[in-house]
């Protein structure tokens, strides 16, 4: 029997499977740009430093497994970025297309209106035609695309900048 996704704040034992989940994505795709799997302390700091900044973590459960996770923090450093977020949502592999990606970015955009954001930028790999259209499903907009910025599995990576305005 399918069960719907339910999406939660992230507590300290969701780690492992944040980092787990991130990990296939790093080790599998270009989702991501990193090139080595992250430690699962590493990743402890990561949602330590997310917290302790004030920005959130969710996660998607979905049969009491932790199946996707989403965040946004600061675009960039300067105070006149304030008001524009950049996200991240992963889902795990076996999950994909049943929701849990919609059920994350959904409760992300209403937390960036919430606390007064204008602006959410994500960073998708050109490649990544699923992505793209997941994001523009939910209104985001390309607006910049960057060639050849990345390189992983041997290859020059293009990166396109989508954005949300709220």
């Amino acid at each position: 029997m399918f069960t719907a996704p339910l999406v939660r704040p992230a507590f300290l034992r969701d780690v492992p499977a944040i980092t787990a989940i991130y990990n296939h994505a790093v080790v599998h795709t270009t989702a991501s740009y990193d090139l080595e799997p992250v430690t699962e302390a590493s990743r402890l700091a990561w949602f330590e430093a997310r917290q302790a900044d004030g920005w959130p973590v969710w996660v998607a459960e979905q049969g009491g497994q932790v199946v996707g996770w989403a965040t946004f923090g600061p675009f960039r450093a300067k105070p006149g970025y304030r008001f524009t977020a950049e996200h991240s949502v992963y889902v795990a592999p076996d999950a994909q297309g049943q929701g849990a990606g919609r059920l994350l970015m959904t409760t992300l955009i209403a937390e960036a209106r919430q606390r007064g954001l204008h602006s959410l930028i994500g960073g998708v790999d050109a490649e990544n035609t699923s992505s793209l259209a997941f994001h523009a499903r939910l209104g985001f907009v390309p607006v910049a695309h960057f060639r050849q910025v990345g390189r992983k599995f041997d290859r020059w990576l293009d990166l396109v900048f989508v954005q949300l305005l709220l």
